[in-house]
C-alpha cells in the first residue's frame, strides 16, 4: 500500500492543494482523536482513496483531490454550540462550498458532497468513486479512533506530504 511510485502519481494530483492557505489552515483544526489534524486525517482519506481507484482503474486524481477537501470545512467545533449530530449533516455542504474555490469537476463535488452518505440523507452517491471516499474516510476515522493511525504506518509515509509536521512556520 505504501509505495514511492504510488506517493509521487499522488503527491503529483494534490501538489497545487496543499500549497493553498485554506488547505493548511486544516491543520490548526482537531479531528477525530488527539494529535490527528483535519489535515492528517484529509491526507489520509486522500492517499488511501487514490490508492485503491488507481487499482480499480477509476479516477483516482478526483479521489486524492476530493478526498483532501473532503472535511475543508475551516472551523474548529470545539466551544460551539452545534451538535456532534448536526455537525455530521451540516459538515459536507460547508466543505464543498469552501472548496468551490479550488475549481472542482463534478465528479469531485458528488464525492465531496456525499461523503457521509447515508448519514446525511442526500441522495445516493452517483459515482464510484464517491463511494469509495465514502467508506475509506469511515475507515481512516475508525483507524484514528482506534488509535492505528500511527501503528499503520500512515503518519511516516503521509506526514512529508503535511508541511505542518516539518515546518510550522508555514502555517
Amino acid at each position: 500500500m505504501w509505495n514511492h511510485k504510488t506517493l509521487e502519481e499522488f503527491r503529483g494530483c494534490i501538489k497545487d492543494l496543499l500549497a493553498q492557505p485554506d488547505v493548511l489552515s486544516m491543520n490548526k483544526i482537531p479531528q477525530h482523536v488527539k494529535n490527528v489534524t483535519c489535515l492528517d486525517h484529509c491526507i489520509f482519506v486522500s492517499y488511501l482513496s487514490f490508492s485503491i481507484c488507481r487499482r480499480l482503474r477509476l479516477n483516482a486524481a478526483a479521489a486524492a483531490r476530493a478526498g483532501l477537501l473532503h472535511d475543508l470545512y475551516l472551523c474548529s467545533w470545539e466551544g460551539s454550540s452545534v451538535g456532534r449530530w448536526r455537525r455530521l449533516l451540516i459538515h459536507p455542504q460547508m466543505a464543498l462550498q469552501n472548496a468551490e474555490a479550488h475549481g472542482l469537476s463534478d465528479l469531485e463535488r458528488d464525492i465531496i458532497a456525499k461523503h457521509m452518505w447515508p448519514v446525511t440523507l442526500r441522495k445516493i452517491p452517483r459515482h464510484r468513486e464517491s463511494f469509495i471516499v465514502n467508506g475509506v474516510d469511515t475507515l481512516c476515522a475508525l483507524a484514528e479512533m482506534l488509535h492505528l493511525y500511527r501503528p499503520l504506518g500512515a503518519g511516516r509515509w503521509l506526514f512529508p506530504l503535511n508541511p505542518h509536521k516539518y515546518a510550522p512556520s508555514l502555517l
